[in-house]
């Protein structure tokens, strides 16, 4: 989704070439599907997770491009901001012990750059939005990663606009402010995971992530703070809604849909996510290649669709259809996008086995849950566990209205156990991650709750707002790196 472009600046005649070949890579990809062009020898996971770069104060550290170079790892990349960099975990099957292996993976990944970064007097922090972040740092052109690609896609949002961003976000405090690009985006760091199915089976595991949504943010919603505002426990979603967001006011009064955008209707093909991008949304980046994708289909090769993956990667989906070709073979992924990083490995993991358990049994149910619930019910799920989190109120069938706690424990909880027996995960993996989940369900304590208190906890002591988001990121600090899950955390 974060394939380089060439050049900045487009014309009219390269966006009309671009409308038609993405409209060309859409009827080859809908052939690809009839005919089965798809490789799926077995299911495969995958997990990025973006992280921020904080200075010796825990300010934000504008110097990704240095720490990347200190880490010399191709799995450590860039991301939008200069205060950003993400790391990429290759592909891998979940059965066995294979989660196990992960966590201390990536534990050693990140203690390498941590180390690596240490010696530039630059922290890595995992955390979906860094408390100590003010708009001023935002400033300038000094916040943006050296890619034509964010210059671009800055450019187009503004261009379709054609005025500055507001932020209108209200929680526990208000927040009004305007920006100038889209800086306020950079701000939004998640952890996405990645399920690769077949052709046939990305339909119900589309609509069954799209019900696992609500449930996911009460469970792991880690952003409270913005600009030293406290807002929605997952202020996160709306951020990047609104900071991305290429429709003036009137036509969001008329309907037209945002780039972020969670969908507003259950699918039976993943035809119908692709169609909707090319019917609904206009390129922000129209750069064509010389592929000709159907006479490589018709030679039996496996085409790259690259307008059609460029465009795709434009329309941000809380739960995104993904086509990609590895090693000449084309697949199909579910791209998970809800949750927030941190706080910790283990928290990481946890959501993820709950996520990867829940989803194998909702979308092989005979009578799946969407059948009973209304696609605008989930979306209201979806709002209310960003908005609450740890108080989050849920529509569920055969429960009615329900706290997210009780949900979890109760009925989606066995099912992510079942489901992950199912997958063939070791019962010692299922453990240690599904108990990391009940028990932050029974404490009903998520990372953004935690930093709430903490926060709350200082301001008592007579810190002001700054020195207590500051103090809060440095204990914060101190826990994600000892390891042990947030709900273990004491409260200052």
């Amino acid at each position: 989704m974060g394939d380089d472009i060439s050049s900045g600046q487009f014309t009219r005649e390269q966006r009309q070439r671009y409308r038609e070949k993405v409209r060309t890579c859409l009827d080859v990809f809908e052939r690809m599907l009839v005919d089965h062009h798809f490789d799926f020898d077995k299911p495969l996971t995958g997990l990025e997770i973006e992280l921020n770069l904080v200075d010796e104060h825990l300010q934000p550290a504008m110097r990704n491009a240095e720490v990347l170079h200190a880490i010399e790892d191709p799995a450590f990349q860039t991301e939008l901001g200069r205060y950003n960099i993400e790391l990429n975990v290759p592909p891998r099957p979940l059965p066995g012990e294979s989660a196990l292996e992960l966590e201390e993976l990536l534990k050693n990944s990140l203690n390498h750059a941590e180390e690596r970064a240490n010696a530039s007097g630059t922290r890595i922090v995992m955390i979906g939005i860094l408390p100590t972040l003010e708009l001023e740092h935002l400033e300038g052109v000094e916040w943006m990663s050296a890619n034509p690609r964010y210059q671009a896609l800055d450019e187009a949002v503004f261009a379709a606009r054609r005025e500055d961003l507001e932020l209108d976000i209200t929680g526990a405090d208000s927040l009004r402010v305007f920006a100038s690009t889209i800086a306020p985006e950079s701000a939004c760091t998640s952890v996405q995971l990645h399920l690769q199915v077949s052709p046939a089976d990305f339909a119900p595991n589309w609509n069954a992530a799209q019900v696992l949504a609500g449930p996911q943010l009460a469970l792991g919603a880690n952003s409270p703070f913005l600009f030293g505002k406290q807002l929605w426990a997952e202020t996160r979603t709306e951020l990047f809604l609104q900071a991305t967001d290429t429709r003036s006011p009137e036509l969001r009064n008329q309907g037209v849909r945002p780039p972020v955008f969670f969908g507003e209707r259950w699918i039976t093909s993943i035809f119908d996510l692709f169609e909707e991008n090319v019917r609904y949304f206009p390129a922000l980046l129209p750069e064509t290649t010389d592929e000709d994708p159907e006479a490589v289909l018709a030679a039996g090769g496996a085409p790259k669709l690259q307008e059609l993956r460029l465009h795709n990667g434009t329309v941000y989906r809380w739960n995104r259809p993904v086509y990609d070709v590895a090693n000449g073979r084309p697949h199909l992924r579910v791209e998970n996008r809800v949750l927030p990083a941190g706080p910790t490995v283990a928290d990481v993991m946890a959501n993820a086995a709950f996520y990867y358990g829940a989803l194998r049994m909702l979308s092989e149910d005979e009578r799946p849950v969407w059948t009973k619930m209304s696609f605008d019910a989930a979306k209201a799920n979806f709002d209310a566990g960003a908005r609450r989190g740890v108080d989050a109120l849920f529509y569920w069938p055969g429960f009615g209205e329900v706290r997210w706690d009780e949900l979890i424990l109760r009925h989606l909880l066995p099912l992510a156990d079942e489901g992950l027996s199912r997958w063939g995960v070791a019962t010692k993996a299922r453990d240690r991650y599904l108990g990391i989940v009940a028990d932050r369900c029974r404490l009903q304590r998520n990372g953004a709750s935690w930093q709430v208190e903490a926060v709350a906890g200082l301001e008592r002591r007579g810190m002001d707002r700054r020195a207590a988001l500051a103090k809060m990121l440095e204990l914060y600090c101190e826990g994600m790196h000892a390891g042990d899950p947030v709900h273990t955390w004491e409260i200052p």
